[in-house]
């Protein structure tokens, strides 16, 4: 499975982004997808999952009510719409696919990784 993600870019605070990752080879078989974000000098962390059918999710506290992780299986793609960026959004973002059809925030749970997308807010 590749993974591609792309969308990432600079904006100002309180505007908008929409990630899409894109699978090709044994795409998304019935695991989950999940998002996950790397800032400057911290540790990636865990955003948001969206189950095989799509039908569950599943967010970290500092995005719920912003962005909303969804899929479209016959294009292979998952996206992360993310409204009312924060400053502290900043980050590497990064596409991933689980193990299993458990909607974990467990690094270690997700087998297959995207290149990342940069995504910058300004203040």
């Amino acid at each position: 499975v590749q993974l591609q993600a792309s969308g990432g870019g600079l904006v100002q605070a309180g505007g908008s982004l929409r990630l899409s990752c894109t699978a090709s080879g044994r795409t998304f078989s019935t695991y989950v997808m999940a998002w996950f974000r790397q800032a400057p000098g911290k540790e990636r962390e865990f955003v948001a999952v969206i189950s095989w059918i799509g039908d569950r999710t599943r967010y970290v506290d500092s995005v719920k009510g912003r962005f909303t992780i969804s899929k479209e299986n016959a294009k292979n793609t998952v996206y992360l719409q993310m409204n009312s960026l924060k400053p502290e959004d900043t980050a590497v973002y990064y596409c991933a696919r689980g193990r299993s059809s458990y909607l974990s925030s467990a690094f270690g749970d997700y087998d297959h990784w995207g290149q990342g997308t940069l995504v910058t807010v300004s203040s």
